[in-house]
Parts: structure tokens; C-alpha cells; sequence
């Protein structure tokens, strides 16, 4: 990873680089993703109905309009949550809670794992439908195009989620250096000073006796009872 510390950033409250945020592996990836989204809702919203012999409009996936709302959600998520992370990166180094980091780490790893097996899903569901669709069900070949293209990136962004899932895993293993952390940092408690631990010394101060006891005259009568 390009950072040492915890959970691959370096220490809380660094000075934000935006050329070298720019240039990291999972920004990079981040954008792609993000661009990959973008073609595959859009192509669907923009060209992916069209109407034959009616004035309703028809999915170009075999008519089947579960195909057409399949890779317009999936891709629309997609881009919001591109959005979210890219922001999410951004913000990471200044997030002083290693605790913090760490949900922000598993939260990375679980959407994109999960992310990357719905772009597998479809594909195989959106070139399934493609390739039932007959040449009666596209006149003039309307929507082919937009249709090619959504499956294309959707293939594309199998990889990109993929990769994505294990630069977050890489992060999750690599831990945290305690050594850039204190332990409020650490527990969110204020961190308590220890006992010392060189040797007690025990006072040297005597034993005094009570005042006006040292000057008392021995000799004073004392006083006795009367018998009657």
C-alpha cells in the first residue's frame, strides 16, 4: 500500500495530497467504475426501449423490461456509490478512530465484493436476453448499439468492482501501527497515567508527642477524692 499506518493511510490529521490521491490504484479504480455506470444506465435510459407496431414501449433485451430495470438499477447505484467512496477516500486520512476506519474499510469490502458479483449477474442476464432477442423484435436494428454497450460494460465492470474489493482487503490486512495512535484514539476514553513504579520512600518524620505534655511538673499535687 502507498501508506503506512493504520489501515494503509498515514498519521489522523496529515495534509490532504490531491495529485497523489489522484494517482492511487483504488482511485483510479474508483473513477472507472464510476464511468462504467454511466454508460450502462445510459445507454439503457437513452436507447434501450423502443416501440414495434405500438405505441408501447418494449425492452431491446428480448422485450423482457426486467433485463432494462435490472442494469438501470444496478448501474445507478453503482454511480451514487462511486460518488460516496471517492468522498469516503478523501475524508479516510482524517478520520482519527481506528475503529472508525475500520467500519469505513468493511463497509468498502462488503459493498464492492457484492457490488462485483451483481455486474456478474448482469452480464450473464443481459447477454442472456440479448441473444434471445430475434432481428423481428429490433427493426432497423434500433437499439443494438446501446444495447452492445451495456453489456460490454457491464463485463468491464466486473473487474473494476473486483479489483476495488481487494485494494479494501489489502487495507483490512495491513492493519493498524499502534504507534501512530494513542490510546484515545484507540477507545475514544482519555488515556489514564500510570502508577509509578520506582521505590515508595517512607517518611522519616518521628513520633512527637502531643503539645503541652513535656512541660508538665511532675511534682503538682495530684488531685484525691474526699471521704465522708
Amino acid at each position: 500500500m502507498d501508506g503506512v499506518g493504520s489501515f494503509g493511510a498515514g498519521r489522523a490529521g496529515a495534509a490532504f495530497d490531491p495529485i497523489a490521491f489522484i494517482q492511487q490504484p483504488q482511485t483510479i479504480l474508483r473513477i472507472l467504475s464510476w464511468i462504467f455506470s454511466i454508460v450502462v444506465f445510459g445507454s439503457i435510459i437513452n436507447e434501450g426501449y423502443v416501440n414495434h407496431n405500438s405505441e408501447r414501449l418494449y425492452c431491446v433485451f428480448n422485450k423482457n423490461n426486467n433485463a432494462c430495470n435490472y442494469g438501470t438499477t444496478i448501474g445507478l447505484i453503482a454511480f451514487l456509490a462511486c460518488i460516496f467512496f471517492i468522498i469516503l477516500d478523501m475524508k479516510f486520512q482524517q478520520i482519527s478512530s481506528i475503529k472508525d476506519r475500520k467500519k469505513a474499510v468493511m463497509l468498502d469490502i462488503g459493498f464492492s465484493g457484492f457490488w462485483a458479483f451483481l455486474w456478474f449477474v448482469g452480464f450473464c442476464f443481459l447477454t442472456n436476453q440479448w441473444q434471445r432477442t430475434t432481428p423481428d423484435n429490433l427493426p432497423l436494428n434500433q437499439g443494438a448499439d446501446a444495447a452492445r454497450a451495456a453489456i460490454t460494460f457491464s463485463f468491464f465492470s466486473i473487474f473494476t468492482w473486483a479489483g476495488l474489493t481487494a485494494r479494501a482487503v489489502q487495507k483490512y490486512m495491513l492493519g493498524t501501527d499502534m504507534n501512530l495512535f494513542t490510546t484515545e484514539h484507540v477507545d475514544g476514553v482519555p488515556p489514564i497515567q500510570p502508577y509509578p513504579t520506582g521505590p515508595i520512600t517512607e517518611p522519616n518524620d518521628t513520633y512527637q508527642s502531643p503539645p503541652f505534655t513535656e512541660n508538665l511538673d511532675s511534682t503538682a499535687p495530684t488531685y484525691q477524692v474526699p471521704i465522708y
